[in-house]
């Protein structure tokens, strides 16, 4: 492993992060950003993806627990792929440092979320592409609230959240000042991945609402990225009414794939967690598999093992 880092910014510096992100011109920003960012190939564009949700997506599991041949994989595509998470400098994909308090709870040193596998996958099936993993992450939020597209004071208030960031809009901006770095002629997004739902669950109204909110995110996402048919995949957690909403959206948008999962221990469709409902290494490793599975549309044995 390679250029580990330490995303240890605190709610209260996301939040100063975000506000800065917000008001600040696009072009003032991304000088932050631009020079870290690598060149891509005469002739190719950097293919981007972009990855949201809550803690889930930024991943508790172990990094210690990497195999020798996982760090071998990881080391031999790390020189392409690169990720943008939560402000923090751009760099190679790898393992990160978890925030102080992060660690203590979980006793990591490192940890990592799907993204980790889903770039190794793209990377190694990709031998002659740059990769660009965009990823904003904040634990315990909702779509009802913070990461919702039609942003109300009333429904923030109604999750607690009036006081706590827009993600959606902090999102947009995030991922536009990073390309910023780019010219539109030299990247391509091809996907967004969503993991994100036990919060709402735990709210009747936000859980009822799930599926009408999801839709209008997908459809705001498409249009400020500026693509009505960009893939979106994301992984069914929670349970109710938002696994329902999750799977009514499926159905009616185009070009939406939704991550089954089952509590069987004996399905293709369970993951390991922890006992607070964290995925373990195993769980996260398969996941972010399954992601670049569904992606590249290899059968999922392909990336599901684990050594």
């Amino acid at each position: 492993m390679q250029g580990v880092r330490n995303y240890s910014m605190n709610s209260t510096q996301r939040l100063i992060s975000g506000f800065f992100a917000l008001s600040l011109p696009s072009i003032f920003m991304c000088s932050a950003w631009s020079g870290e960012l690598r060149e891509p190939e005469k002739g190719r564009k950097i293919k981007v993806f972009i990855l949201a949700g809550q803690s889930n997506m930024e991943g508790r599991a172990d990094g210690k627990k990497l195999t020798p041949r996982d760090k071998k994989r990881l080391r031999k595509v790390q020189g392409r792929v690169q990720i943008a998470f939560n402000y923090e400098p751009i760099g190679e994909l790898d393992v990160v440092k978890p925030p102080e308090e992060i660690g203590a709870i979980y006793k990591r040193e490192f940890i990592f979320g799907p993204e980790l596998f889903f770039g190794i996958a793209l990377a190694e099936t990709w031998p002659d592409e740059k990769i660009l993993l965009i990823k904003r992450t904040e634990g315990a939020t909702s779509l009802h609230g913070c990461w919702n597209s039609d942003w109300s004071e009333d429904k923030a208030a109604a999750m607690g959240e009036e006081h706590e960031p827009k993600l959606y809009t902090e999102l947009i901006t995030y991922v536009k000042q990073v390309l910023s770095g780019y010219r539109r002629d030299e990247y391509e997004i091809c996907a967004f991945l969503w993991v994100q739902g036990e919060t709402d669950t735990k709210n009747e109204t936000a859980a009822a609402e799930y599926g009408n909110n999801l839709r209008n995110f997908v459809t705001h996402i498409r249009n400020d990225m500026g693509d009505t048919r960009l893939p979106f995949i994301l992984f069914q957690v929670g349970y109710g009414k938002v696994v329902e909403g999750m799977k009514q959206v499926e159905q009616e948008l185009p070009y939406v794939t939704l991550i089954p999962q089952s509590i069987d221990p004996l399905s293709k469709e369970f993951y390991q967690k922890m006992g607070n409902g964290h995925y373990n290494y195993a769980g996260m490793k398969k996941l972010g598999g399954r992601f670049a599975s569904l992606f590249l549309n290899q059968p999922i044995e392909k990336y599901d093992t684990v050594e």
